[in-house]
């Protein structure tokens, strides 16, 4: 068997050589333009010239075949050029390393979130990170200091003493995403002096629950170790995810994962108000059919296999009944119960339909702070 398992997309570098650490190996949309145009009998006639004005790109008119080829302009530098200012290159020493060697040291990447000095990155690049620094776009060197964290969604801010920073434009959710659309990660993979390095690929899918907690975007757009923390961003030039794992296995290539946008805000919002994600629980360890574990679409329930909080007990939930919905809504998965709760707080009531005891009853219970 070859190598294979989750990556992080975090580069640890000592003494110039690289390694990769780890247990889990931690779009755009389209636009309209407005041409002057004309209707000649019935048909709408618009300006070549009026066309690469407004689009870019260049035309070229054949008179031997009375035909017009038009090249259309990449709009990738232009994205690129737009979403760079906004990404940071962050660098410090490991904690698990001591100081005999001045070399070692690991970096990520980090996305810009407010123009006084708050950055947005993963929790494992700075988790275990001591004397940040953090770089931006233009050179410049900035301490920096690990403010909030959270493992489970892997977020975590990072504050600089700066000012009139570029923030990232992140998109608004819902999220208006379709496979197959391009998007661009940026970053800082391998090496530090590979700060805001871009590659380019599809989104390939949504939704994915793999190795986290909430769902992912799935990328071919090259990420690679340094890139955690970076974004990835759609032809518009948004935000659409933080970019944190990769597969790796022998023969398998082009299998990166970003947060989206959504649960970036979510949490990043949490950790504003209240210092923390103050997430709900059910209060009960769930456990997925069969179907759900190996990945086959299913409608089948959850089973509730032990129950832990006062408001799960008071609920009157017991182990081995099934949990049909969450909210009025359908549930089969540990994630979708997840994703379903960032909607609500600890202490808050949410409906919920089980079957228990051969009855299919609804209860309202109370939400519980995740343990």
């Amino acid at each position: 068997m070859g190598r294979r398992g989750w990556r992080l997309a975090f580069a640890v570098i000592t003494a110039g050589a690289l390694l990769t650490t780890g247990t889990a190996i931690a779009a755009g949309g389209s636009t309209t333009t407005a041409l002057d145009a004309k209707i000649i009998n019935g048909e709408v006639y618009v300006k070549a010239s009026a066309m690469t004005q407004a689009l870019g790109g260049t035309g070229v008119y054949d008179s031997k075949t009375h035909s017009y080829a038009y090249t259309p302009k990449s709009q990738i530098p232009d994205v690129i050029k737009k979403v760079s200012p906004s990404v940071v290159g962050i660098i410090g020493k490991p904690t698990e390393i001591g100081d005999s060697n001045r070399f070692a040291l690991a970096h990520g990447t980090g996305v810009i979130w407010k123009a006084d000095g708050w950055i947005v990155t993963n929790a494992h690049v700075v988790k275990d990170m001591q004397n940040i620094v953090v770089v931006t776009a233009d050179g410049k060197q900035y301490a920096g200091k690990r403010v909030n964290i959270d493992e489970t969604s892997d977020l975590a801010l990072v504050k600089i003493n700066a000012t009139k920073l570029k923030p990232a434009t992140f998109a608004s959710v819902p999220l208006q995403l379709e496979v197959g659309e391009p998007v661009i990660a940026i970053g800082t993979p391998v090496s530090f002096s590979l700060r805001n390095t871009a590659t380019t690929g599809i989104l390939s899918g949504m939704n994915r629950s793999i190795a986290s907690y909430y769902k992912l975007l799935q990328t071919d757009a090259a990420i690679n170790p340094g890139n955690s923390g970076g974004p990835l961003v759609n032809a518009k030039g948004e935000v659409i995810g933080i970019n944190s794992l990769k597969f790796v296995s022998d023969g398998v290539e082009s299998l990166g994962f970003s947060i989206p946008t959504d649960t970036v805000r979510y949490v990043v919002n949490q950790f504003f108000k209240y210092g923390k994600v103050k997430r709900p629980s059910l209060g009960v360890e769930l456990q997925e059919s069969w179907s759900a574990i190996v990945g086959l679409p299913t409608t089948e329930p959850l089973e509730i296999e032990s129950v832990w909080s006062e408001g799960a007990k008071k609920g009157n939930l017991h182990p081995g009944d099934q949990i049909y919905s969450v909210g009025g809504k359908q549930v089969a998965s540990i994630v979708e119960v997840n994703e379903l709760l960032k909607g609500y707080l600890p202490g808050q009531q949410i409906e919920i339909m089980i079957q228990s005891e051969g009855d299919l009853i609804t209860k309202k219970i109370t939400l519980t702070e995740t343990k």
